[in-house]
């Protein structure tokens, strides 16, 4: 797809970084026996764990699924809560949803959309004074910067809650923990699970996937079975021994159970051999992001505060999915989408990440009265600019350039 800038092709906010190498993997796959779950899962699980120092990776067919399930697994349901920043994507408070809890939604830092301990503690101030009971709080990583681990994962744990990072922006991103050390994010280190996505605007691309990781063997069981209809071949788990067994004992080769309803939520050889491939390029995809970053920080930093690079998180070592700005639209006297046309017609385009998902009319509905100023704050001056590998330094200065003449021009024509 072009746009109408004649100095080059049309610019996504996002877009996946395809090799030789990972079309040969994916070719591979479609030559041999497996093409549904079959060895390369089992290869990418492995090498995802050890990469990011983790015990267990259970891959899955897209991030919405892995937070179905880390849900699941938590046994949260009717009756529990779960605590989400407003400022994500709608999964990861849907997810919670789907298995019949309560969403709490928090407030977040206006200058970047991540929930801070303070915000954490007001929203389970909100969770007692209507009198439920929070099971699990959910850091967002979001755009690829880490929320404050170890101030979020102390004041979870003092309410006796899990913790699930979702951490579907951050993949390759470090968190500090609050002793001086850092460790990967999606090692789970300050977490119960961690879960990542593998969408094709994201670090590594699946074409569609996800994984949830764990150092917990009893969750990793939980969610390996229900991503799997809920099945159980091991004999040691059978109930029906009459089915189970033949004369001698033994387990009757065909043999399966379900002792509770699951999902097919598995991931297919021809998506885990294409991220397998990717994986070996993640450090790689991290160092050419920040490159972008740095140079769009670089520019942008000298345009004025009316366009501002988001706030740096001092918990985190980013990796960036996503170069989102905050642009002062009222000052400027130009309104967001006109902003997003123009740059369009030449070429850019550009998203917003995200609106609050408190104000979404499904979740307004069940609290009409909820004022979460930060979040609002964020979603008001928040603009997602193009960061993919692929781009060069060249584009971002030619990103920039437009953003800085458009804003530039309606600021002189207010002035005079």
């Amino acid at each position: 797809m072009t746009g109408t800038d004649p100095r080059g092709a049309f610019l996504p906010y996002g877009r996946q970084a395809i090799d030789e190498a990972d079309i040969a993997a994916v070719v591979d796959v479609l030559k041999s026996d497996y093409l549904t779950t079959g060895p390369k899962v089992a290869a990418f699980e492995a090498a995802l764990a050890a990469k990011l120092g983790v015990r267990f990776a259970v891959s899955n067919s897209s991030g919405t699924a892995a937070l179905h399930l880390a849900c699941l697994a938590l046994g949260l349901g009717p009756g529990d809560a779960a605590i989400v920043p407003s400022v994500t994507f709608l999964a990861t408070a849907n997810a919670v949803r789907m298995v019949g809890a309560e969403v709490v939604f928090a407030d977040v830092d206006p200058d970047n959309g991540l929930m801070r301990p303070e915000d954490l503690d007001q929203a389970f101030a909100r969770a007692a004074a209507a009198g439920l009971r929070v099971r699990a709080v959910f850091p967002v990583h979001l755009a690829g910067q880490c929320a404050d681990m170890a101030g979020l994962s102390e004041l979870a744990q003092r309410h006796d809650c899990a913790v699930v990072e979702d951490a579907c922006h951050a993949i390759g991103a470090y968190h500090a923990c609050g002793d001086g050390s850092a460790a990967a994010v999606g090692s789970c280190r300050l977490s119960d699970m961690a879960v990542l996505s593998f969408h094709p605007v994201k670090t590594v691309a699946a074409g569609e996937g996800g994984a949830v990781t764990t150092n917990d063997p009893a969750l990793a069981r939980r969610l390996e079975r229900l991503r799997s209809h809920g099945m159980v071949r091991d004999a040691q788990e059978f109930e029906i021994a009459e089915l189970a067994f033949d004369q001698a004992g033994n387990a009757n080769p065909w043999y399966y159970e379900m002792p509770q309803i699951g999902w097919n939520y598995r991931l297919s050889d021809i998506h885990a051999a294409l991220a397998l491939s990717q994986l070996d390029r993640l450090d790689h995809f991290v160092e050419e992001r920040r490159a972008l970053a740095s140079r769009y920080d670089d520019l942008i930093g000298a345009l004025g505060d009316e366009i501002q690079p988001i706030r740096r998180s001092r918990f985190s070592m980013p990796a960036w999915h996503l170069y989102s700005v905050l642009i002062d639209f009222d000052g400027t006297g130009i309104e967001r989408a006109q902003v997003m046309n123009r740059l369009r017609e030449q070429g850019i385009g550009t998203q917003v990440h995200y609106i609050p998902v408190h104000r979404q009319p499904y979740y307004a509905r069940i609290d009409p009265g909820l004022v979460l100023a930060g979040a609002d704050g964020y979603y008001r001056r928040t603009l997602s600019l193009p960061l993919f590998v692929g781009m060069t330094q060249a584009d971002v200065k030619r990103i920039v350039g437009s953003l800085s003449g458009m804003i530039g021009r309606r600021k002189a024509r207010a002035a005079s």
